[in-house]
């Protein structure tokens, strides 16, 4: 397994961060009642006999305390299942991933953990002398798990709230827009390369790679495929993209290369059982709109959440048209070409944003106008590349609106947003 997989699949773990916390924990209690012991034998005399604490009683202390926090602990696991069974049955199965791999989440059970290994080890190492330190130590963070208790069940009715759920979602995009278009890289991209060097490539020889699993790719790591390819001076033209599922066997890239070919360049794409959200833009717009379908279906029947959904796959679709352009082909610092690709087209999320949408609420108006009104929203604030991407777009939206069963008063509300929609288009259309 490559250490790039092993790095998703423990960052995604649930256990990652409890464990992490456990093992400080244990070393630190472990440091303390050390400390305490030489405390109390070298400065006994010198310590104030009521700030002693009898054996039994840093006993009965250490565990009234692991069986408080043991509790805290099943109780939060128990919110945890309300969550989940909420998240998988109202919303969307793909959310569960969003509340287990919060990092909130996966702190606060960090620091039950953490108080948990604390009050137990502390009880073991209770030896026939007064301790001094352990006992206010465990008083203290009997205190912060309290606190994270409390803390940990305001934040898990705020994450039941469909309106934060779907503004979180908002975030994620953005975070993801960010990360793949507006972090500065170490290569070039292009829309277009030279043809006759292009067709000189198809002539040289080649070597297939094909994927080791199947799964869904989680993450390619750009940068460390453009140095390899620079090293061994090769031009890698790769089949699948962050999100693609690929069936074990399936070609994953072809490489026209001067040098031997590494198994190595394999690592660099990470396939794994579930989509990510770290470079999947697509994945996030997914959520949104699945959202949106259980609010129009029959048995929820609430648009107004559906609406709020696409107004925030608006405003990520606005940011995407900002900063996205179509560039297959990037290259080095010195501008040869190393990689080609198929990164998907913003008329590509544009559909993929909308489509089922389209035909799961084509006989709820309310929901036809609202997409009309996401799109004339795009559509002022985005460029004329982007208007005129909408313009034909929205043709293939407006071909399921039944104007003849339509009440007076809708069809006019409806035609209005499609007059906004066509004066902000006006330019292209």
């Amino acid at each position: 397994m490559s250490k790039s997989k092993v790095w998703f699949n423990i960052r995604d773990s649930f256990w990652f961060m409890p464990a992490i916390y456990s093992l400080i924990t244990l070393i630190l209690v472990i440091t303390i009642s050390l400390t305490d012991t030489w405390i109390v034998s070298l400065f006994r005399e010198d310590i104030l006999k009521n700030f002693l604490i009898e054996k039994d009683t840093a006993k009965k202390i250490y565990s009234t305390l692991v069986t408080a926090i043991l509790t805290m602990t099943t109780l939060s696991f128990s919110v945890i299942m309300v969550v989940l069974t909420t998240y998988s049955s109202q919303f969307s199965p793909r959310i569960l991933q969003n509340f287990m791999k919060n990092k909130f989440t996966q702190h606060v059970l960090g620091i039950y953990c953490s108080g948990f290994i604390s009050a137990l080890v502390l009880l073991f190492l209770v030896d026939n002398s007064k301790p001094f330190i352990g006992p206010i130590i465990m008083v203290v963070i009997a205190m912060i798990n309290l606190g994270a208790f409390v803390y940990f069940i305001h934040h898990s009715s705020r994450f039941l709230q469909i309106n934060n759920l779907i503004n979180l979602l908002k975030n994620e995009g953005t975070t993801a827009i960010n990360l793949l278009y507006k972090k500065e890289q170490p290569y070039h991209s292009y829309r277009y390369w030279r043809e006759m060097e292009l067709l000189e490539l198809k002539t040289k020889e080649k070597t297939m790679l094909t994927a080791n699993e199947s799964g869904y790719v989680q993450n390619i790591d750009w940068e460390s495929v453009i140095n390899w390819a620079t090293k061994n001076k090769s031009v890698i033209e790769l089949h699948v993209q962050p999100g693609s599922f690929i069936p074990e066997k399936l070609p994953l890239m072809t490489i026209w290369s001067e040098e031997k070919i590494e198994a190595k360049i394999n690592s660099f794409v990470v396939i794994g059982n579930e989509r990510s959200d770290v470079q999947d833009f697509g994945y996030t717009i997914q959520k949104l709109e699945e959202i949106a379908l259980r609010a129009i279906s029959p048995s929820t029947n609430d648009p107004h959440t559906a609406v709020n959904c696409m107004n925030r796959i608006g405003v990520l679709l606005t940011e995407l048209g900002e900063v996205q352009s179509y560039t297959p082909y990037l290259a080095d610092t010195e501008d040869n070409l190393r990689i080609i690709h198929k990164p998907t087209k913003f008329e590509d999320y544009l559909y993929k944003s909308f489509y089922e949408i389209r035909y799961y609420g084509q006989n709820d108006v309310s929901v036809l106008y609202g997409i009309i009104n996401v799109l004339y929203k795009i559509a002022v604030v985005s460029s004329e590349d982007i208007k005129q991407k909408i313009w034909e777009f929205h043709f293939y939206i407006m071909e399921v609106v039944k104007w003849d069963k339509l009440s007076e008063l809708d069809q006019a509300h409806l035609e209005k947003a499609y007059n906004n929609l066509k004066r902000s288009c006006d330019a292209v259309s």
